[in-house]
Order: C-alpha cells, then structure tokens, then sequence
C-alpha cells in the first residue's frame, strides 16, 4: 500500500536529520540510497534495484552506484564534490544503456545536496537534502503516484521535446549547416525519431545504430548519411543489394521523396552526438502531432524565437508555421509528414 503525502513529509523530515553530518560516498552511500527511497515506501531497494549496476564506456567497465530500470539512477558523490560532472558521469552511465532500461529520474548527491534530473522534461532540479521534503512531489512515480505534474504539463513536454531538437539546429549551424539543407536534415531525422518508437522501424534501432558511433562523433556523418540512403532504398533495389549490412536492413524503405534528395553531409562532434542521443531517449510515441510545428518554432533565428516565445501555441497557429517552414513543394508528390502522422494507424 502506498504512503500519503503526509507520512512521506515525515518520513523526509526523518530522513534529513538522520543523515545531516554524513560525507563519505565509499561508507555511507548504500544506506543513504536505500534511506532515501525509503522515504517514498520503497522497503527493499535490493529487491527492485541493484547496487553498483555495472555497465561499459567506451570499453571500460563502469558500475552504477543504483539502478531502478525504468524509474531512477543514482551516483553519489563524497561532501563538497562537484555535483556538475557528477550528473555528466551519470548520464553518460544511461547512454550506454539499453534505451527501455534508461529511468526517467537521474539523482546525483553530495549527502549535503541533492540534484535531479528528469530526462522526460529536460528539468534539473537543485536543493539541499535537508529541504528534501519541499520537493517529495517530484519523487511521485517512485513513491506509486502518477506523476501529475507530467500529466498536466503535456504540453510543456512537447515543447521540451522542441528545444532539444532546437540545440541540434543550432549546434549543426554554428558549425556552417545552413538554410534549405538544414531545414530537411531536421525534418528527416525528427521522423526518425517519431519512427524509432512508434513501429515504423524495429523499436529502439535507430538508438542503438546513433550510440555505435563513435564517442567523438566523427563518422556520425558518414553513418547518418548512409541511413537516409537505405532509407530511399525500395525493396527490389534491397534484392539485388547482398552485401547490405543487417544493421541497416532492419530500416524499412520510406516511400515518397522525403528522402530522395542528396544533401550534403553534416558534420559532428562529441556534444552534438549526446544531443542526438538525448532527443533519441525522448519516448516519441507518446508525443503530440503538433510538436513537429513547436519543433520549427523552436529552431527559427533568435528574433523569431523571441517574437513567438519558447511556448505551446494552438495547431491553428502551429500550421500557420508548419507550412513555410516545411515548404510545401517539399512535401507535394510524397506525403504529408503531419498528416501522415495524425492518421497513421500505429499511433
């Protein structure tokens, strides 16, 4: 049975004061992970979780201080250490795992703070641990609540959704990716994203294609590059293609023209592929057909962006947007991307 809200402010309170002088990651950190989620009616953190999770970086083994798959992720760090790098430690940790294992809370903690972030929302959230229970409502899917605020904020989801496909936009212009071909790239790779997760190609493909590339981005390129390709490949052109690698046969041939087009490769680095991999952890399935207008919205210059904020606006005014941005004659002789997307029976 679940706790109230009450019993978990009590037990919060209970919780801070206990371990209010505690400082050693390598003594203390099991016992103040298993105290936390205690916090939240969890009895047995081993029974749900495991400590020191053990996963592999770029060919060395790395261990989790806590895994719950699906829920949160924990590292914890000695008193006064840089809570900043902590949280790149752990989301490097969730990168090298399977995309259905990622949890949608990371936590990192000095015993003294606590930082954590939910990957759904793009939300960092800082406190100190004896304020914990200020903040007990955003631990609500641990403790066996439906997270409302998610629920509510659908909407504020859809348009984070936006800005992280924004800071791709912006990373691939700064490094000279401009105008018409910049526009495409991003429409091709957003129905990528929609495709992973929503039973157009295998689930979770395109994830794990994006994470074999290498750490510093280089031949992601070249891999993004040969995708769209195979993307326009029909099934009889596949035939005759014997030496095809089964790491790309498993994408199915798009029909229509979205990817008919040669453009020019686009470049990236180390940043650019772990914002890649973030918009890939997004679950897409469960997105609103309207972000692909935010989505535009969120990549225009600054003043646009300035003029029309960073918010959710009505489907009216999101096509007001959608169809200079898509440029129509893109669009005519292949499908409709939005609507394809409205009707398609997989949604």
């Amino acid at each position: 049975m679940r706790l109230t809200w009450d019993d978990i402010q009590s037990n919060a309170i209970a919780f801070s004061n206990r371990w209010k002088d505690a400082a050693s990651e390598k003594q203390q950190d099991q016992g103040f992970i298993e105290s936390l989620l205690r916090v939240f009616g969890v009895v047995d953190a081993r029974t749900i979780g495991t400590f020191q999770e053990k996963t592999k970086i770029e060919g060395q083994t790395k261990w989790i201080d806590y895994l719950w798959k699906g829920k949160i992720a924990i590292e914890m760090k000695t008193r006064g250490e840089n809570l900043d790098k902590a949280l790149d430690q752990l989301r490097q940790y969730m990168y090298s795992l399977p995309a259905e294992d990622v949890p949608d809370l990371w936590l990192v903690s000095d015993f003294e703070n606590i930082r954590l972030s939910r990957r759904s929302t793009n939300e960092i959230f800082s406190f100190k641990t004896k304020d914990l229970r200020k903040h007990i409502k955003l631990f609500a899917d641990i403790a066996g609540y439906e997270t409302e605020r998610v629920r509510e904020e659908q909407t504020e989801v859809n348009v984070k959704a936006a800005e992280k496909m924004a800071r791709l936009h912006d990373s691939l212009k700064a490094h000279g990716y401009d105008g018409h071909n910049l526009q495409v790239y991003l429409v091709r790779l957003l129905f990528c994203l929609f495709a992973d997760d929503t039973g157009i190609f295998p689930k979770d493909c395109l994830y794990r294609y994006v994470k074999e590339s290498k750490a510093d981005g280089c031949d992601l390129s070249d891999r993004i590059s040969r995708l769209f390709d195979v993307l326009n490949m029909d099934d009889a052109t596949r035939v005759k293609r014997t030496l095809l690698s089964d790491e790309l046969k498993q994408f199915r041939y798009i029909n229509g023209s979205l990817f008919a087009s040669q453009l020019p490769p686009a470049d990236f680095n180390q940043n650019m592929r772990l914002i890649l991999l973030e918009c890939l952890l997004f679950d897409w399935h469960k997105i609103s057909p309207a972000i692909f207008g935010a989505m535009f919205q969120g990549v225009m210059d600054a003043k646009q962006r300035r003029e029309l904020g960073a918010h959710y606006t009505s489907e009216e005014n999101i096509l007001k947007l959608i169809n200079p941005l898509f440029m129509d004659g893109l669009w005519k002789g292949c499908f409709s991307f939005y609507g394809m997307v409205r009707s398609c029976p997989w949604k």
